[in-house]
């Protein structure tokens, strides 16, 4: 798992599909989910840290493109 479209397939395979318009919401609400699956046991820890990892590096990334506008 490397990229955001990568976590947005494991939050598929849960038949969870995440669109709420704008990106950093949809990235919120990702963060959301996978915190409920790591704590519901459905993933495990490296998983969850790794999908975590890159929801916060393209939260970062967002957050920066609005500062810029």
């Amino acid at each position: 798992m490397k990229t955001l479209y990568d976590v947005q397939q494991l939050l598929k395979q849960f038949g969870v599909y995440i669109y709420v318009g704008k990106r950093i919401y949809d990235i919120e609400l990702m963060q959301i989910e996978l915190k409920n699956f790591y704590d519901s046991r459905l993933i495990d820890q490296d998983t969850y840290m790794t999908a975590w990892h890159i929801l916060r590096r393209e939260h970062r990334i967002e957050e920066s493109r609005e500062e810029k506008l």
